[in-house]
């Protein structure tokens, strides 16, 4: 097998994109020096190239963004071989391009969230500590491909966004979603941190290409949060479909 390309998606992502392990045909549970991944890494070949898919959330979309083993995740990702990672959010939109049914490759982050295990080097005996640089908490060049298969399929994604990362499970308030912005972000969501900070760590190119499913608390003038969340979110993971069966041959 080539070396693999790690995708972090949910399960509505999993079962668009056919790498859903089917009843009978379980893959192996692997396991780390932090314990068991969300769920099974599913090895499969999407556009002629070889994938490794991981269900953030874990089979059935169970796991609260706080409880997610993210330093579980990523060792098993690069365990698996994979170099390059690509992380697939559903976000709120803050800021006013950041509409509902966009697809958004962000460029900056800001964490808001607390009491996550952040580092692979919390253990002394894990390895030699190392001071990561993380100015650029996306890899150029990955996102650049990102964008380049949205912009061919003609899906007008935004090129740059703060994404500002919550703890979740619960979704922000008015008041909050106004700090952030001040603060810059342009959309938010509860997954991306510190997801890339352990990608980078592990020496991984990490992107993450998101869908905005909301407009963000306090921005759409109405209350049906969740109504506009699952009427976007069908189409927005067919999008990301597209983009993953475009952006993975370039890579």
């Amino acid at each position: 097998m080539s070396v693999p390309i790690g995708i972090i998606g949910g399960t509505a992502l999993a079962e668009l994109a056919g790498v859903v392990v089917a009843k009978g045909d379980q893959e192996p549970c692997v396991s780390t020096p932090y314990g068991p991944p969300s769920g099974p890494l599913v090895r499969r070949e999407l556009a002629g190239r070889d994938v490794c898919f991981l269900m953030r959330h874990g089979p059935g979309h169970k796991l609260a963004p706080h409880r997610i083993n993210y330093r579980a995740n990523i060792r098993a990702l690069a365990d698996a071989g994979c170099r390059q990672v690509i992380a697939i959010a559903a976000v709120g939109g803050i800021t006013e391009p950041m509409r509902s049914g966009r697809i958004v490759v962000p460029h900056q982050i800001i964490d808001y969230s607390w009491g996550r295990e952040h580092s692979f080097y919390d253990d002394p005996q894990d390895a030699p500590l190392d001071h990561i640089d993380f100015t650029d908490p996306y890899a150029p060049t990955l996102r650049n491909v990102l964008l380049a298969a949205a912009e061919n399929l003609g899906l007008d994604p935004a090129s740059r966004a703060v994404h500002g990362v919550t703890q979740g499970p619960r979704l922000e308030t008015a008041a909050e979603i106004d700090r952030m912005e001040r603060d810059g972000c342009d959309i938010v969501g509860m997954t991306g941190m510190p997801e890339a900070a352990l990608a980078c760590e592990a020496g991984m190119a990490y992107a993450c290409c998101a869908v905005v499913v909301n407009k963000a608390a306090g921005r759409s003038g109405g209350t049906a949060i969740h109504a506009e969340i699952e009427a976007t979110l069908a189409r927005g993971m067919s999008d990301m479909q597209a983009i993953l069966e475009t952006a993975v041959p370039a890579l």
